[in-house]
């Protein structure tokens, strides 16, 4: 594959790391280590271009200094191994978003971190933007900031706010990991024309860091869902569990890129009423409580139950929003979706349920319900991500 070269710089702490793991997925790779300068270059098969982790760069001349020159090393080695894909083609620089007082300052830094690339594109990347209403306020911060330097207004191509990982709040609420596929779309629009990754294969790229964080909001309202399942109240109907499948819903939404428009609002709407008060979740529910033979507590019980509900609702949700996303299906196939919905939360959730369930009561002896519904979270969450290709698998049985 000939790759693209990516520079990422930052100040330590602003999540560097997280943001490049976040970004190549699973099967991240070293590819290049620097001896002086700690200086990483990664690869993968899940993005077109190369990332190049130049270290900590904070605002003193040596610390700019010895990025620059480690970059420049590293060029020079690939020269001498006779590749000519050696050219940094898009800086990626990084300022935290819980950070506001610094932007401006940060930009300074910028400006002098890169002034050896004066023609190279920039994508100015907003880390740890965990509160949204705060985001749009630091994009204008950053561009208004950019716009006083010639060299940085020239340059800016994009700002993208990013939440990398799932950002816990609490047991039951998070922030979902949100811009990660606007970024690789944005990286490979500011690539040169011969190294710039085909149409086809980018949404083929960034459909799979989709489907990868699809699948971390699922596992995290799952373990939301466990926790609230174990409260000491019967659960006799999905109604509690509405507060998390919302989040998990308009989680996914986002990702997908379906508009809160009336349309979609319909469309959502239908989804929640069909994982908390339809006929196929009320029936689901009865189903795993009478499963016989099961020794575990009513609140292990409980949270199984839970946990497997909100499982569900993730798993049918992602498949419908991506078939949504590839234009296979639209917004107004509402009937669709509930045909969906309703077949995931009837025969696939009490299957999944029971066999949890089983595993839960078998390994339940000398546990305390805290361990057991650790279990849980882990049992669902591995069977969620050994899902490899939910939404094309679902494409073949449920249109």
């Amino acid at each position: 594959m000939n790759f693209g070269n990516v520079l990422v710089i930052g100040s330590p702490g602003v999540g560097k790391s997280t943001l490049i793991k976040a970004v190549l997925g699973s099967d991240i790779r070293e590819t290049y280590e620097g001896k002086r300068h700690v200086l990483s270059v990664y690869e993968s098969l899940s993005v077109p271009f190369r990332v190049i982790d130049a270290g900590d760069v904070g605002g003193s001349f040596w610390a700019h200094r010895a990025a620059t020159t480690a970059v420049k090393r590293w060029s020079r080695d690939n020269a001498l191994d006779g590749r000519s894909d050696n050219d940094i083609n898009v800086i990626w620089f990084c300022v935290e978003g819980k950070s506001r007082k610094l932007i401006r300052q940060q930009m300074t830094d910028l400006a002098r971190a890169t002034d050896v690339w004066r023609h190279v594109p920039i994508i100015v990347v907003i880390t740890k933007s965990y509160a949204e209403l705060e985001r749009d306020v630091n994009v204008e911060l950053v561009r208004q900031a950019c716009a006083r330097r010639r060299r940085l207004r020239e340059s800016l191509c994009a700002v993208i706010p990013v939440v990398a990982t799932t950002y816990q709040l609490s047991e039951t609420t998070f922030v979902a990991p949100e811009g990660v596929p606007q970024l690789i779309a944005a990286t490979n629009d500011a690539m040169p024309e011969g190294v710039r990754a085909a149409g086809e294969d980018i949404a083929a790229f960034s459909l799979k860091r989709r489907r990868a964080v699809a699948r971390s909001i699922v596992a995290a309202s799952v373990a939301a869902g466990v926790t609230v399942g174990a409260v000491p109240i019967p659960i006799s109907d999905a109604l509690i569990l509405t507060p998390i499948e919302t989040g998990e819903v308009n989680a996914l939404a986002t990702l997908y890129g379906i508009n809160k428009d009336s349309t979609s609002k319909k469309l959502l709407s239908t989804i929640l009423e069909v994982g908390t008060v339809s006929t196929a979740a009320k029936a689901a529910i009865s189903a795993l409580k009478a499963v016989p033979g099961i020794n575990v507590a009513a609140s292990v019980l409980n949270a199984a139950i839970a946990g497997s509900i909100v499982a569900a609702m993730g798993e049918g949700t992602m498949r419908v929003f991506e078939r949504i996303y590839l234009g296979e299906k639209t917004l107004d196939d509402t009937e669709w979706v509930k045909r969906t919905l309703e077949s995931r939360l009837s025969k696939e959730l009490i299957a999944q349920g029971t066999k949890l369930l089983g595993k839960v009561g078998t390994g339940s002896a000398g546990t305390s319900g805290k361990e057991q519904r650790r279990a849980i979270v882990g049992l669902l969450t591995s069977a969620i991500t050994s899902s490899k290709d939910a939404g094309a698998s679902s494409a073949k049985g449920d249109a």
